[in-house]
């Protein structure tokens, strides 16, 4: 296949411990749910192929720690990233709390600093499925105005162990990486182009002449 239709995109889970960020990957790539709970320690990744119009694209999907000791880590994991995955609990008020500082430690660590903002978020509502609902204590009105307030983040309610939204969410997220690193190439072409026209300029300043 020619290079240029390939794609290898890195994207970043954060979330506090127990959000499920891992049941969700695991779901995603391998459409598999373990009732055994067993923490990530340091950073674990899986890949997913999947096709995007023309393009075969490559996701590496990290999944980092959610214990803050291990937040230490960040920047190593966090370098080169394409996407952050942003989840938690919609049962557990903190977790929907720290989403500030998971979102403000990637934008530090990993974000371009010219212009934060333009790096691609997206926030998953988990464990939907938890007692029918009935354990729920953040509203999807009040994770869709999170989201507003950060930017108009994509948001997606899902269920890991139902496979619910799983493979949409993620999808929206392989195209928000694909469509982000597209625009980083053309920034480098244009970047290349006029470094080239510099350099001419230059070259002619130096001869005191016309380039003609």
């Amino acid at each position: 296949m020619d290079m240029s239709r390939r794609a290898l995109l890195k994207v970043i889970v954060l979330g506090d411990i127990g959000v499920g960020k891992t049941s969700l990957m695991n779901q995603y790539v391998y459409k598999k749910f373990s009732q055994q709970y067993k923490s990530t320690i340091g950073a674990d990744f899986v890949t997913k192929e999947l096709q995007i119009d023309d393009k075969l694209v490559t996701l590496q999907i990290w999944d980092t720690a959610g214990q803050e000791r291990f937040q230490s880590l960040g920047s190593a994991f966090y370098r080169g990233a394409d996407c952050c995955v942003l989840v938690y609990d919609v049962n557990i008020q903190k977790s929907f709390e720290t989403l500030n500082n998971w979102h403000d430690e990637f934008v530090k660590q990993a974000a371009d600093p010219a212009d934060p903002g333009a790096f691609p978020f997206i926030l998953f509502g988990n464990k939907i499925d938890v007692d029918g609902g009935r354990s729920r204590v953040v509203s999807e009105k009040k994770a869709r105005e999170w989201c507003a307030s950060r930017g108009d983040i994509p948001y997606f309610e899902t269920s890991a162990k139902e496979g619910y939204n799983v493979h949409e969410a993620f999808l929206c997220v392989a195209k928000m990486a694909l469509e982000g690193e597209q625009e980083q190439e053309h920034e480098q072409e244009h970047d290349i182009y006029f470094q080239g026209i510099s350099e001419t300029v230059s070259e002619v300043e130096q001869r005191g002449g016309c380039a003609c």
